[in-house]
This record gives C-alpha cells, sequence and structure tokens, in this order.
C-alpha cells in the first residue's frame, strides 16, 4: 500500500449532502501519475474503484467497498488567444465555481450563466452541467481523460462527447473514462443569455440594462443563494431531478388539467417540463421525513437536516417518483449518481 492510502476512510466531508459512510480505502490523486499509480495498484487488488471529485453529484446509500480516488489536480491557464476566442484548460480537480470566477478576471466570457454551480472541472462534462440557458456543451474546446481499460490518454472533440440533456459518453460508459482535464473555447466579447428563468428581471431591478459578464454572474448567483441552500449548511446535492422531455401530447394534456404548468418547447418538438413544479403541485414543497426533506422554498432539492442517511434520502426520492408517475404521468429521473 502507498504512503497516501488510507482506510476505512469516512466520506462525509467528501460529499455534499453530508451522508456519513465509510471508504475501504480512499486516496487522493493530484497529478496524471498519481492517478495511474492508484488505478494500478487497485488493479493489482483487483480494487473496484469509484472516482469522485466535489461530491456534489452522490447519493451514497451504504460504505463504499473500493478504491474512492478523489481527483484534486489543480491548474489553469490559456491555451490560445486570437484576440477574439480564447481557449482555457482547466485541471480535474479544479473546483468549478472558482474556475468561472478566475476566467471572469481574466476578462472571458461564456461561463458567466454557469456561476456558482457545485462541483469540479472535471465532473461538469460527465452529465453536460447547464444552468440558465447555458451548457458545458455552448463553451466546450475539448478535454482529455485516461482510458481505464488501455491506460492510453486520449482528446475528446464536442462531437465525440456526445452531449446531451444532462448526458454525455463519459456518462454513459460510467468505468471508462477519467476526465483529466477541460478546455473551454471563452469570449472577450459578451453574447449574452438573458431569457431563461428570471435573470434579465434581476439586472432590470438592479437597474442594469446592458450587462457585462460579471453582472450577469453577480446576479445568477444571488438567485441560486435565493432558492438553493448553501450545502455546508444544509446538505444537498442540488437539483435531485432532471426536468423531464415530453411529447407535445403529454405536455398538452397535462396543461388541459393543470393550465399553470411551466413547460419549454425543445428544438426537436418535445416540450421540457419543470420537475420542481410537478413536485410543489403535488405538496412535496417542505416535506419532510426525520431528518430527510425536501427544501422548503424549491422542490426540486432534497435536503439532509443532519443525520439522514442515504438509504432514506433514496427512499424519499422513490416515494415522489411513484407520486409524479401517479399523477401526471410522468417519470423523473435522478440527476446524482446513487452507491
Amino acid at each position: 500500500m502507498t504512503a497516501n492510502w488510507q482506510e476505512h476512510v469516512s466520506l462525509k466531508p467528501y460529499n455534499t449532502f453530508g451522508i456519513d459512510v465509510r471508504a475501504r480505502y480512499f486516496v487522493q490523486a493530484h497529478d496524471d501519475d498519481e492517478v495511474r499509480r492508484a488505478l494500478s495498484l487497485a488493479s493489482e487488488r483487483q480494487l473496484p474503484v469509484l472516482v469522485i471529485g466535489g461530491g456534489s453529484n452522490l447519493l451514497l446509500t451504504r460504505d463504499i467497498d473500493a478504491l474512492v480516488l478523489h481527483m484534486a489536480s489543480r491548474g489553469r491557464r490559456l491555451l490560445g488567444d486570437d484576440g477574439e476566442r480564447v481557449v482555457v484548460e482547466a485541471q480535474a480537480g479544479e473546483p468549478w465555481h472558482a474556475f468561472v470566477q478566475w476566467s471572469l478576471d481574466q476578462g472571458l466570457c461564456g461561463l458567466e450563466n454557469l456561476s456558482l454551480i457545485p462541483g469540479t472541472v472535471g465532473a461538469a462534462p460527465m452529465q453536460n452541467v447547464g444552468a440558465y440557458g447555458v451548457e458545458i456543451k455552448d463553451v466546450f474546446a475539448g478535454l482529455t481523460a485516461l482510458d481505464r481499460e488501455t491506460g492510453e490518454l486520449r482528446d475528446f472533440s464536442l462531437a465525440e462527447c456526445a452531449f446531451a440533456y444532462r448526458d454525455s459518453v463519459f456518462k454513459r460508459n460510467p468505468g471508462r473514462w477519467l476526465i483529466l482535464r477541460v478546455r473551454f473555447a471563452l469570449s472577450r466579447s459578451l453574447q449574452a443569455h438573458l431569457d431563461y428563468g428570471p435573470v434579465r428581471q434581476r439586472l432590470l431591478e438592479q437597474g442594469i440594462e446592458q450587462p457585462t459578464a460579471k453582472a450577469i454572474s453577480e446576479a445568477i448567483c444571488s438567485i441560486r443563494r435565493e432558492k438553493l441552500p448553501d450545502p455546508a449548511e444544509l446538505g444537498n446535492a442540488g437539483s435531485f431531478f432532471k426536468n423531464p422531455v415530453v411529447p407535445v401530447a403529454v405536455a398538452e394534456r397535462i396543461r388541459e388539467q393543470f393550465p399553470g404548468v411551466v413547460a419549454y418547447p425543445q428544438a426537436d418538438g418535445q416540450v421540457k417540463l419543470a420537475a420542481g413544479w410537478l413536485i410543489e403541485q403535488a405538496g412535496w414543497k417542505g416535506y419532510r421525513e426525520g431528518d430527510a426533506g425536501v427544501h422548503r422554498l424549491q422542490s426540486l432539492v432534497l435536503v439532509n437536516y443532519g443525520q439522514a442517511s442515504g438509504a432514506q434520502l433514496h427512499a424519499l426520492a422513490q416515494r415522489i417518483q411513484a407520486d409524479i408517475l401517479e399523477r401526471f404521468g410522468v417519470a423523473l429521473e435522478m440527476e446524482p449518481n446513487l452507491y
């Protein structure tokens, strides 16, 4: 066993739900060599491996009888600059929000709508993270990943990532690709995306008609802080359910019974429903059972009030899913990865 391996480590500090389960083995990797050494030793000992970043997309329901590899690599740099388009690269372990703020400090635009999202840079492409009308795919310039089957490094283009709504080739092939660093194509001029959610209204309330990227970021941060609990104060993983995408006929059937349904037409002709609206209409907002509950201000967020287990939160999520399916005929999909 190498010096930086630990045994029977609590993962409570490494998941934003604050679930206190233990990892059989635990190691932090700060660079490619440490990643390779950890994977090699795990292979020799025939240990399964769970790779984690910020732990903001995990629901841990049991002790992890495996090696938990925590990506702790840091670093960000400019790779190319033609005066307008700027390509930047960040290591997988970089905290996402800090990276967004760094890009804004460099005078770069493109990531402002993705402010205050928890997690790390390496985890962001896994589920094509998005918020307020912008997704990772919209600013993506490539990434480097380690193929755990062959040990080789591979660079991925936008097309090769096969990004979809909260999905990617990496999420569809769990355990194969380990993302090491990600590249983004940013701009020195702002192309503002203000029409999704209350962003434009918040800026107008502040008297800002021609916002900068930083002003948009600050507005989004203030909105997110109002509607989403801080994981440091109340355990959560942000939005727990994906917004379901349904055929037009399903959306119209629901609208006939519930004229106020929140729905967004999609380019492919389908309709995206607001999962939070469905959950709130079903009466789950603010629900609490023991220390597992639904946030009182945002029905899309499940919370741990202190001592809830992952199994209790999962059971609550399943009850909500069953209720929404019965009431609306719509299946909700969980966003966090379940272990």
